[in-house]
């Protein structure tokens, strides 16, 4: 059971790195598109896909603090 637990936790630590860099790139061309261009759609659209990516990010954070305390419950 432990070894299934830390699986899906190493998956989710995954997952969050993934939608950090998604979101980090999503903000570094919404500044680009800022500053060569000033158009206000595109930069709308980009920061609507960075909040998409940030807002995934928290939710695999907290699925992998509630993994962690199951395997702390578990070890107990």
């Amino acid at each position: 059971m432990t070894y299934i637990l830390i699986a899906i936790l190493i998956v989710l630590m995954g997952l969050t790195l993934f939608s950090l860099v998604k979101g980090v790139v999503a903000f570094l061309q919404t500044t680009k598109i800022d500053l060569e261009s000033g158009n206000a759609e595109n930069v709308a659209e980009m920061q609507l896909k960075q909040n998409k990516a940030m807002i995934a990010r928290i939710k695999y954070q907290a699925l992998a603090v509630v993994v962690v305390a199951v395997i702390l419950l578990i070890a107990q």
